[in-house]
């Protein structure tokens, strides 16, 4: 493979932005690639996927490349040069890559990789909470967490069927799909492609959606005809799952704490022909108190660590710090106790997030059941979903009944 000096020039300046102002990878990632028209897919696809390489292996190619942060444009380019190095890249003779350890890195590389935090590039405090937490189930689900996700769509059935939009993604846009079994709304892609330029995605026929996270919406066992609250509805990935099982019949009620992220909501509800969602901005407490023993089935897709899809968001393991996760579970616990009372007698309670930590999961919905607003709840299904075991995203889930 021969490295061409604008690409590997865009990466060490998307990593600059990433790691010394703090930015995100997928927003800069993406920013990037907008800057030259010239670049074709197969240059798009080495600038996104070596930059998320050296971004999940941060911390292994910087002890490694013996270089700490912040980083100097010099030292972006030693992270480079271990990642080149590894990958068998031959290094070519620039100047920006002149006094590198390359005969050093992999004898370094097989050093380091018998240390778990450096092998698997993780923070300390990090990979001593996991294990903590997950015990010896830890080593195989961090492995597995710096593998790269696959790319999974959920058919939006208020248009089209999963057998429908396969011919169609393969006959217009030669991309290749397969089913997923005990997922009956999911197409796996069988390799990595830009789906959003599709017509099928412009006219709605699918989103974007991991297989774990298109449980949650099939959990609350939602009918035609009832009404819904996602109280944590965010852009609405899961509000629009929710209006598709519905047949666009009944009421869905898309609330959260950010209007901007309602009327992209509203947007995507529109390409997705899903009417039957009315979007609500908690401004203040009586949002939600106009909603009690109001709804069929609520939905808390909770604020979370994020740890189970740290394999799409690679940085947020740089940037999640012990203090955000006591701040969380604080979050965690007053979103039950408050929009629990949004359910009506026998309606349905989800609680979800996309963490694979007991303490954000399970031990919540344990206190919960065990609190006053809890007593009268009963468990009816708990689900924690692994990476290491299933392949697809890392993610807890509890279905919840209101007695009557």
């Amino acid at each position: 493979m021969r490295l061409h000096r604008n690409l590997v020039f865009a990466v060490v300046d998307t990593l600059d932005q990433i790691f010394n102002e703090g930015k995100y990878a997928d927003k800069e990632i993406s920013k990037t690639l907008k800057k030259d028209a010239r670049w074709g897919s197969r240059d798009r696809g080495f600038i996104a996927e070596t930059t998320y390489d050296i971004v999940r292996w941060k911390r292994l190619y910087e002890e490694i490349a013996e270089v700490k942060a912040p980083y100097s444009r010099a030292n972006l380019f030693r992270l480079f040069t271990v990642w080149a190095t590894l990958k068998g890249i031959e290094i070519p003779d620039w100047k920006q890559f002149e006094d590198t350890p390359t005969r050093r890195i992999k004898g370094k590389f097989d050093e380091f990789s018998k240390i778990r935090k450096l092998k698997n590039s993780i923070p300390d405090w990090l990979d001593d909470l996991g294990k903590e937490e997950l015990g010896e189930k830890w080593d195989a689900e961090i492995e597995a967490l710096n593998e790269e996700a696959p790319v999974i769509l959920r058919v939006n059935t208020l248009k089209t069927d999963k057998k429908t939009l396969q011919k169609k993604l393969e006959r217009e846009n030669e991309i290749s799909t397969k089913f997923l079994e005990d997922y009956p709304d999911a197409l796996q892609l069988l390799s990595r492609a830009d789906v959003f330029k599709t017509n099928s995605f412009k006219d709605g026929f699918f989103e974007v959606q991991d297989a774990s996270s298109q449980k949650v919406a099939k959990a609350t066992k939602v009918k035609p005809g009832m009404r819904a609250i996602d109280t944590c509805a965010g852009a609405g990935g899961k509000t629009l799952h929710l209006a598709a099982i519905m047949e666009n019949k009944g009421q869905v009620i898309a609330l959260d704490i950010y209007p901007n992220k309602l009327k992209e909501l509203k947007r995507r509800a529109k390409r997705a022909g899903a009417h039957n969602i009315e979007t609500r901005h908690i401004e203040n407490t009586k949002v939600i108190k106009k909603l009690h023993a109001n709804a069929d089935v609520v939905m808390i897709d909770a604020p979370c660590s994020g740890l189970g899809v740290l394999r799409r968001n690679p940085d947020a393991k740089w940037k999640l710090q012990p203090e955000f996760l006591d701040e969380i579970r604080k979050t965690q616990k007053e979103i039950l106790h408050s929009y629990s009372k949004m359910v009506k007698k026998g309606g349905i309670l989800v609680y979800a997030t996309c963490s694979i930590l007991p303490s954000e999961n399970e031990k919540q919905v344990e206190k919960f059941l065990g609190s006053d607003e809890g007593k009268d709840f009963e468990l009816q299904k708990e689900e924690s979903i692994l990476v290491s075991e299933t392949g697809h995203d890392g993610f807890y889930l509890a279905r919840m009944k209101r007695l009557s």
